[in-house]
């Protein structure tokens, strides 16, 4: 999803490997190397195309924090989504194929509107302490994130809704300020995860869902323990008969403790590290493209950048190509300076890709009045590995254009708190959407509280806001279509890339081939929906 789950925790957590930890990159290479011939025996384990029960699945995972809470409004990174995953399970759940399918809700219908909206509930499910499933424990666990003093971090993805309400014991209604004709993708958001209620509130403190795994421990920032739970009901998932997740910070550690057969999955590797572990026959490379998409994003409403012309001149003084190649190592796409993803059921494909021209950036310096200009560029690791690296790239690339760019390099601490939003030019981050209602209202409607760019062009909140009810798929597409167009043309976000996210595991595990278009690991579905090879 493309909330960025709280970016001032993402910032302290997300993995970079500067220049300075050389050394340590180096041990993670000879450890990958070594694995040749030692530790990992060649070709010891083959694939197998049916599940097979049994075996532990051990995970050494960036993104853990000693702050980390059983509380699901407060999950924020990579480490709590994949391992409450296994946990609990939502109404909803997004398919391999990116679409929305039945989990706890077994169907669901709404009105022609889409205002309201009524999810009749599978029978026969019960939590882990044998309670079974009923409305109240699904009218609470969304109430959790709603209200004035809620803190959830799923408070603006529910920012539609005005009421829930059980209607008997099977069935759990939504009344939404207006409509959304995606709301069945909204409840699958990872925070809305089902907890027993206790005296009218989620019991979320004992840790106890309907997933395919019981929690047996957790320590915050370090390790979390799984055992499947016996009496799971969805068919064919959950095949381990335990899970461990090691909460592992640094990327070359992670590297070793892959290629050395301590961990057997890993995510966020290091781009530099690929070939190199492509070269070990013991383990697969699991990339998911478009997961994620780097900005540079322009205050709209500062001094330097409110003419729009001056915009469109930075958006032409950039090659995406070269960043491609240099930052993510091929490793991604090509962005169009917009956030809709390329692989997307609502992509606008007739939209021409802006490409990298000096003289037409020069072109519209002029429509602006100005025959050079000069920007400061506050960069930072913190928004992604390679963001310095990259906007030292810009810089070069600018010069051509009349363009002289000075890169700040800012530290990682306080870099969304202090830095992000409130200069004029700065690096940022958004982790893909699957709908384009939910990547245009949180980072690009007038208001919302991530318009990064403070952007507002009227054409394009109206059209957000009637897209957003119309059931009409082809309506919807002309609609979304322009707006991609509107974003490109005339918003203040330089989107040149969309990443893939890249993991790596041990062949000691396996998979049916197609993993989901989307997030990472599986779509954070690893514990449920691999198994022993």
């Amino acid at each position: 999803m493309s909330d960025n789950k709280n970016k001032i925790t993402q910032a302290n957590h997300e993995f970079s490997f500067p220049r300075r930890d050389f050394l340590k990159y180096s041990a993670a290479a000879a450890a990958v190397a070594g694995a040749f011939s030692m530790g990992l025996p060649m070709g010891a384990f083959a694939q197998e195309a049916t599940p097979k029960p049994g075996g532990v699945l051990r995970l050494g995972l960036a993104g853990g924090s000693t702050t980390d809470s059983k509380d699901p409004g407060s999950w924020s990174d990579t480490f709590t989504f994949v391992g409450f995953s296994a946990v609990y399970n939502t109404l909803t759940e997004i398919s391999v194929d990116g679409s929305a399918i039945p989990e706890l809700a077994e169907s669901w219908t709404s009105t022609p509107d889409a205002r309201i909206w009524t999810f009749k509930l599978r029978p026969g499910v019960t939590f882990h302490n044998g309670k079974t499933l009923t409305a109240e424990d699904v009218v609470a666990s969304i109430q959790h994130h709603l209200g004035e003093k809620s803190t959830s971090a799923a408070k603006t993805v529910l920012g539609d809704v005005a009421k829930v309400s059980a209607q008997g014991s099977d069935s759990v209604v939504f009344e939404l300020h207006s409509g959304n004709a995606d709301f069945a993708y909204v409840v699958a958001d990872y925070h809305l995860v089902i907890m027993p209620a206790k005296d009218g509130v989620p019991d979320w403190q004992a840790g106890v869902g309907t997933g395919g795994y019981r929690l047996k421990d957790f320590e915050p920032g370090v390790r979390m323990g799984l055992e499947r739970s016996p009496d799971y009901w969805k068919a064919g998932r959950a095949h381990f008969a335990s899970a461990e997740l090691i909460a592992i910070s640094d990327g070359a550690a992670r590297i070793n403790a892959l290629v050395t057969g301590q961990v057997d999955v890993i995510n966020k590797v290091d781009l530099k590290t690929v070939a190199l572990l492509k070269r070990n026959p013991n383990l697969v490379i699991e990339e998911t493209k478009g997961a994620q998409h780097y900005t540079f994003p322009m205050l709209c409403d500062s001094q330097q950048f409110q003419n729009s012309n001056i915009r469109l001149a930075m958006k032409h003084a950039i090659n995406r190509e070269t960043l491609l190649a240099s930052v993510l190592h091929g490793y991604g796409l090509v962005g169009n300076d917009h956030p809709i993803q390329p692989g997307s059921r609502f992509i606008n494909s007739a939209l021409e890709q802006r490409a990298y021209d000096p003289d037409k950036s020069r072109f519209y310096l002029r429509q602006a009045g100005v025959d050079s200009l000069k920007v400061k560029l506050q960069a930072s690791d913190a928004a992604y590995a390679g963001a310095v690296d990259a906007s030292v790239l810009f810089k070069e690339q600018a010069r051509q254009a009349g363009i002289d760019i000075d890169v700040v390099r800012e530290p990682a601490d306080g870099f969304f708190s202090n830095v992000w939003m409130k200069q004029p030019f700065t690096t940022s981050f958004w982790y893909s959407s699957l709908t384009a209602d939910r990547m245009f209202s949180i980072g690009y409607a007038k208001g919302a509280a991530w318009n990064e760019t403070h952007w507002d062009n009227p054409r394009f909140n109206q059209l957000l806001n009637t897209a957003r009810g119309e059931m009409n798929d082809p309506l919807r597409r002309e609609m979304y279509n322009e707006m991609q167009a509107l974003c490109r043309d005339d918003g203040g976000a330089i989107v040149p890339l969309f990443a893939s996210s890249v993991a790596a595991r041990s062949n000691r595990v396996a998979h049916g081939g197609q993993t989901a278009p989307y997030g990472e690991l599986d779509g954070l579905r690893v514990i449920e929906r691999w198994w022993q090879a």
